[in-house]
């Protein structure tokens, strides 16, 4: 995007106003969370996917309901279980009354999908909705079938209950722009939220964007103009988690086994510019790559057996890259 393009300005202050529209409408349902709304607007101007990280209560769903609804777009909610096999994610094939094969969609033909408690299902079905997320298409019986845009992938893990599980992949984890953690609310926002929930009153949150909106809003994020110490600093930031690397620290190189690849630095761009854009600005700095690094970050690094051993997280180590 040129500086000097009248046009990209005014959308980039667009985007900004309704940035704040969908948190206020969210805000009528969701209490507190504003770092989560935030990452998850990100991902959404950005064509990016989430991971959401979170004890059950947290409102995950609630959250990907009422964000659906503030964007007018279509959602499904699939529930993943150790049975469910691929086709159940991406429709079938059925033989009907003219003796012809004819195509079933799934639960994954919408525009915003959660995918609910990912890692409880087995990788064949995981894979096939990661090729979603990748190819923005389903393959079924050989035939290839797009998915209509936009199209974005919200899934929840629970961090405690882990038996019986199949945790996703390192590979597959990075197909996620964020990772996103919720914690538990303060006394404050609990107090609102069970006088909310236990009142009889239900907020309707309003209809912001339309489809087309926000595809316009993903093209002029990849139109924002960045600067070259900006970028660089992105690129920077994301080789400096690889251990024994040229930029790696000594705090990764003591405690990190495997670092974040290219796909990081290209996500610390694009989601620094789409942070800038929704705060108003017109181009991003250090500070608006820095905010979204955590969640970008934070399951690109994987700690070897010292960290572990000595209790140093992923977030310790972020924190020292910062």
């Amino acid at each position: 995007m040129n500086t000097t393009n009248t046009s990209d300005v005014q959308a980039v202050e667009q985007l900004a106003v309704s940035g704040n529209r969908l948190k206020g409408e969210i805000a009528k349902v969701i209490v507190g969370q504003d770092e989560v709304v935030m990452d998850v607007l990100i991902s959404v101007f950005s064509r990016g996917h989430c991971l959401l990280v979170g004890v059950p209560g947290l409102a995950k769903t609630l959250l990907v309901n009422t964000i659906a609804q503030v964007l007018g777009l279509s959602y499904n909610r699939i529930q993943f279980t150790p049975d469910l096999m691929p086709s159940d994610i991406t429709g079938t094939e059925i033989l009907d009354e003219t003796r012809q094969f004819r195509f079933i969609k799934g639960p994954l033909f919408a525009n915003i999908i959660l995918a609910d408690e990912i890692n409880r299902t087995p990788p064949k079905t995981q894979s096939a909705l990661l090729e979603a997320m990748q190819e923005y298409a389903v393959t079924a019986s050989g035939k290839r079938y797009p998915l209509e845009k936009p199209f974005f992938v919200l899934a929840t893990q629970n961090p405690i209950e882990q038996e019986g599980t199949y945790p996703l992949p390192e590979a597959q984890l990075d197909r996620f722009m964020f990772n996103v953690l919720l914690d538990y609310p303060s006394f404050e926002e609990e107090v609102e939220v069970v006088k909310n929930t236990t009142s009889g009153r239900e907020p309707v949150p309003g209809k912001i964007l339309e489809a087309g909106q926000i595809i316009a809003f993903q093209e002029l994020v990849r139109r924002v103009p960045v600067a070259d110490n900006v970028m660089e600093y992105a690129v920077r930031l994301a080789g400096s988690t690889r251990p024994h690397s040229g930029l790696a620290t000594e705090t990764v190189n003591k405690y990190v086994s495997w670092g974040a690849g290219p796909r990081a630095s290209q996500y610390l761009t694009v989601g620094a510019k789409c942070h800038a854009a929704l705060k108003g600005k017109y181009s991003p700095d250090i500070e608006d790559v820095q905010y979204v690094a955590p969640g970008i970050l934070r399951h690109r690094i994987v700690r070897n057996y010292k960290a572990e051993a000595e209790g140093v997280s992923v977030e310790q180590i972020i924190k020292n890259l910062l």
